[in-house]
């Protein structure tokens, strides 16, 4: 006990009556950076070797070995930690990942890295802050203590998920302001005699310098086909991956059209009407709520000036009566 109040008396001193908490949270900070280096270096998984050299010979590969292709080798080995355990909750955070615009098949894998590595950075940097004050920690309340430092490590922790939130409300935006155009364009194609298939090709090449997360998803359909996989399973999944409601309904009229033979050019052409009129309506939408957004900040620059033009004078001749009768 002795030793214990030994270290407690010169870390009170040094660092104030919050020395010992302080210290604490500096060593559990080391320990954390401690055991991610030293997982970092940690020898590679003989039967990973075993499998990446397997991929690399050069017979057919399997299933598994296309699945795992193209992936990050050091986050594989953190798959456990970096990877929700329940399969609903990773099937639909890589949905939103790919509607936000990240194909990539580690995409989960690092967001939760970057969620980690920023909240882990928000803490240090709270914590180096808590220490650059020049009363140290003995000015400051548990209150104020506890969000100095675990604020900037939430905040860091909470940075990726708004990222990738605003990405997916910017990019649904971008697909429904460029869908009408897209489908003006496919029903040229079509009515040019091009294909669906074809059409949808030349669409996402003419709309990548304008709208390019829309034309980004129609060059993955376009890939999909040409791979061979079963075109209305392609087009649910565009609308799954986009999340706008025009897409979604789009590809229930393309599905039913060619369900019932129906023409398909004559479909874009009712379809594509129904977009330029809702999109006008959008635009009307806007404008109609412009008077209402406005309001609020008319009375909050106009208001004030005018009591200061109106009350103003009577204001000043009140004081300077004030004044001649003192």
């Amino acid at each position: 006990m002795g030793f214990l109040d030994t270290i407690n008396d010169i870390l009170t001193s040094q660092l104030g009556p919050f020395g010992p908490l302080i210290a604490m949270g500096g060593l559990g900070i080391f320990l954390i950076l401690l055991t991610v280096a030293l997982l970092m270096n940690q020898p590679e998984d003989p039967l990973k070797k075993l499998q990446r050299s397997q991929m690399k010979t050069p017979s057919a590969p399997k299933k598994e070995q296309l699945r795992q292709r193209g992936r990050n080798v050091k986050l594989e080995r953190f798959a456990t930690f970096l990877e929700p355990k329940d399969a609903e909750e990773l099937s639909a955070m890589q949905l939103k990942m790919r509607q936000a615009g990240y194909q990539s098949k580690d995409a989960v894998r690092f967001f939760h890295f970057a969620q980690f590595a920023l909240g882990m950075l928000g803490l240090l940097l709270g914590f180096l802050y808590v220490l650059s004050l020049e009363t140290g920690a003995a000015g400051l309340t548990s209150q104020q203590l506890v969000m100095y430092v675990i604020g900037p490590g939430a905040v860091g922790y909470l940075l990726p998920k708004y990222w990738i939130t605003r990405r997916v409300a910017e990019r649904k935006e971008e697909i429904a302001a460029g869908f009408p155009d897209s489908l003006d364009m496919m029903l040229v194609c079509v009515e040019a005699g091009q294909s669906l298939d074809q059409s949808i090709v030349r669409v996402a090449r003419e709309l990548m310098a304008s709208y390019p997360a829309l034309a980004a998803e129609f060059e993955i359909v376009a890939y999909e086909i040409k791979a061979g996989k079963d075109k209305d399973r392609v087009l649910r999944d565009m609308g799954t991956r986009c999340g706008v409601p025009d897409v979604s309904s789009f590809v229930t009229v393309m599905i039913q059209s060619a369900t019932f033979g129906t023409s398909i050019a004559e479909a874009l052409r009712v379809y594509a009407g129904e977009m330029r009129d809702k999109r006008v309506m959008r635009a009307e939408e806007a404008a109609n709520k412009l008077p209402t957004k406005m309001t609020l900040a008319t009375m909050m620059l106009t208001v004030p000036p005018l009591l200061i033009i109106l009350v103003g004078p009577s204001v000043k001749g009140i004081m300077n009566l004030g004044n001649m009768s003192n």
